[in-house]
């Protein structure tokens, strides 16, 4: 951030902590041979397959997007970008790479690194059930609920969307709370695929364990191994 406000002639598009970013225009399977990937290992992957389409069209704004240990997918329209952005300003962040997909990885930093919320709880501010939802919940969830929104009712994410974020330990996968963008979740062995098509799942791994589309607002949380923190 201090770079792309403060340095002129100097542009930091992601930037992250134990992983790769690899960004170019072609078919997949051409950026893929180019970059060599087939030389990389790694335990999660995340892709997007164009540039955004509500925001400008470049490099800035082509995902994954990185940030530390955070990289991150979206799909979707983000409509609260203003309010979000203006709130995670005020928290020493500088939006300069005209996306929506940056405004939700700062939030989740800050939400998950900075406050210490767990990724589950970072979710259920992100996509926060409808107060009509929450009057009618036992009263522990509806005061858990309630608190949050108070809190953090600047930080709810309003529009159709579905986010992939990968961190160091594991992935989560999260929809809109009204589910207006697709996105199915496969299991096979101990690895997990999420995708927005089913067939982009099947192309990859024809053969699944299990398969479902997670509801609105409901976190798919996935672990590299049993007892990391989520």
């Amino acid at each position: 951030m201090k770079i792309n406000t403060q340095v002129r002639g100097a542009y930091v598009f992601s930037s992250g902590k134990n992983m790769g970013v690899f960004k170019a225009v072609g078919f997949p399977e051409d950026v893929g041979r180019f970059y060599r990937l087939e030389e990389y290992e790694g335990y999660c992957w995340t892709a997007h397959g164009r540039y955004p389409t509500n925001t400008p069209g470049w490099w800035g704004g082509a995902h994954p997007f990185a940030l530390l240990d955070y990289s991150v997918v979206h799909n979707g329209e983000i409509s609260s970008y203003d309010a979000n952005r203006r709130f995670i300003e005020m928290y020493g962040y500088t939006c300069t790479l005209l996306t929506d997909t940056e405004v939700i990885t700062y939030i989740i930093d800050y939400l998950n690194r900075r406050q210490h919320l767990s990724l589950r709880e970072t979710a259920d501010i992100i996509a926060a059930p409808f107060w009509s939802e929450i009057d009618a919940m036992p009263e522990d969830r509806r005061r858990y609920y309630t608190y949050l929104r108070n809190v953090f009712s600047s930080l709810l994410i309003t529009g159709p969307f579905s986010i992939l974020l990968g961190y160091t330990g594991g992935m989560m996968a999260l929809n809109d709370r009204l589910k207006l963008r697709s996105m199915v979740v496969g299991e096979k062995d101990d690895t997990v695929y999420v995708a927005s098509e089913e067939c982009a799942i099947r192309t990859i791994q024809p053969s699944l364990d299990k398969l479902w589309s997670p509801r609105g607002g409901e976190p798919v949380i996935v672990t590299l191994k049993k007892g990391v923190k989520v």
